[in-house]
């Protein structure tokens, strides 16, 4: 699954649903080697069912399959900030660790130096479908030491959503694809001017939004900008010295965009972009009920419009477009696109690992797995699949959204990461709210970085 919408990190109220999650769990996935423990994300959503269906029909594959072995599915129904403190809350102690758990990439890395993790090299070395996996979705579970430590079951790009019933009274065309940033600001204007009562431009943003508001808003502007050379260097991380990037005039452009949507109020209300739960209402009320006029936000978004989501909405493709983000200035290579992405993984303290891996077996056939990216909006990193003709026409939007690969980025994957990102969103929320100007919010910035990856820092 991709990268969602993130809440705030609350860590009183966390602990205690944390709390909750482990006494279902029971005395642990030890107490009994038949049944296998999967631990899972479950949407905020109470209509949005995605994941426990497909799980639901694995579940009964993988029992028919293993006579005598039952399936315990554990859910964590918290959005994601909160799930990733109540799973590594889980991960500490062989009493409540599950035998499988769903790991979000940008925190994988974090996870694999806490320990938490185990290996999966063994089993991956006599499975043959690992060689359908292309090498930058493994990269992305891989540990400093060279390991795999899960496998990933899709991956996403991110683009931006147009509603064509707001551009059609902007006076705007149907057929939209910005070359700039301030092509894209010009049509919020318009839009602004011309359409009131709708929110011209959804940028994610601040701490409540968590790595959606570093994903799908800052990093989709900084990886645009002029310090990334037409996308051959990386902007945050410096791989020649090993350093993390501070003072980059390309972060203060990227900080200014937002301060610009937020100030002149072409976004939504501060209150409403702060709200940690916005995420859901823009997908299941701002886009469908024609109050966005555009939406910087990722792949999946279709799947909260399937039939039986609880929003369902047949003919969304003909009332949004999609266009790609273009860089700062339409510099090459033109575009771009992040790609993040979730990752079956074996707790180190798991009681069950080889049937945790078999259940992950079962899940990755060609057929289950191209099963999921339907159902998800999940764009594939199994070879086959994404050559068989049926996947590509099986939602609108899939091929646009798998072209976007080619000229893709993948976040730095470091386990200093997640608090780079805090501080990338703390320095966000200061422009979004007033309170700090771009250069106040960047010198904040980077003085957390210091903080963050112990002055592992090149300055630019």
């Amino acid at each position: 699954m991709p990268v969602r919408p993130t809440a705030a990190l609350v860590t009183v109220l966390a602990a205690a649903l944390a709390a909750t999650s482990l006494t279902a769990c029971g005395s642990g996935s030890g107490s009994d080697p038949d049944t296998l423990k999967v631990s899972f994300k479950q949407s905020t959503d109470n209509s949005i069912k995605v994941m426990d269906t497909y799980l639901a029909d694995i579940k009964k594959q993988f029992e028919k399959k293993y006579p005598g072995k039952k399936v315990d599915l554990v859910p964590i129904k918290a959005p994601d900030s909160e799930y990733y403190t109540k799973l590594q809350q889980m991960l500490r102690s062989p009493k409540t660790a599950p035998d499988l758990v769903y790991e979000d990439t940008f925190l994988i890395n974090s996870d694999i130096t806490s320990g938490y993790l185990k290996p999966l090299d063994a089993y991956l070395a006599k499975w043959p479908d690992w060689n359908q996996f292309i090498d930058t979705a493994k990269a992305a579970a891989k540990g400093q030491d060279g390991k795999t430590y899960g496998v990933p079951d899709g991956t996403d790009t991110r683009g931006l959503w147009f509603d064509r019933r707001v551009f059609r009274r902007a006076g705007l065309p149907a057929d939209w694809q910005p070359k700039t940033w301030d092509d894209v600001l010009a049509a919020a204007r318009t839009i602004k001017r011309k359409v009131p009562g709708v929110v011209p431009l959804n940028v994610y943003t601040g701490k409540p939004a968590g790595e959606a508001a570093t994903m799908q808003g800052f990093e989709m502007l900084l990886y645009g900008t002029e310090d990334t050379d037409g996308g051959t260097t990386d902007p945050l991380y410096d791989s020649a010295s090993k350093k993390w990037i501070a003072g980059s005039q390309g972060f203060k452009d990227a900080l200014a965009f937002v301060e610009t949507v937020y100030k002149e109020k072409l976004g939504p209300d501060v209150s409403d972009a702060l709200d940690p739960n916005f995420g859901t209402t823009v997908r299941g009320e701002l886009l469908p009920q024609g109050k966005l006029g555009i939406d910087l936000d990722g792949s999946w978004l279709p799947q909260d419009w399937l039939p039986g989501s609880g929003h369902a909405w047949a003919d969304w493709s003909k009332q949004l477009g999609l266009a790609h983000m273009p860089t700062q200035h339409g510099q090459a290579p033109g575009k771009v696109s992040m790609s993040g992405g979730w990752t079956w993984a074996v707790p180190a303290k798991a009681a069950n690992p080889g049937l945790a891996f078999d259940f992950i077996k079962t899940m990755q056939t060609k057929a289950n797995a191209q099963k999921w990216y339907v159902a998800n909006s999940g764009i594939a990193v199994r070879k086959d699949v994404a050559a068989d003709p049926s996947y590509a026409s099986a939602q609108p939007g899939i091929k646009f959204f798998t072209d976007l690969v080619a000229s893709t980025h993948y976040r730095p994957a470091y386990p200093a990461y997640p608090k780079v990102s805090t501080a990338i969103q703390e320095a966000m929320e200061g422009v979004t709210t007033g309170d700090a100007s771009v250069d106040k919010a960047a010198r904040g910035y980077d003085e957390a970085l210091r903080q963050a990856t112990d002055n592992h820092v090149v300055h630019k």
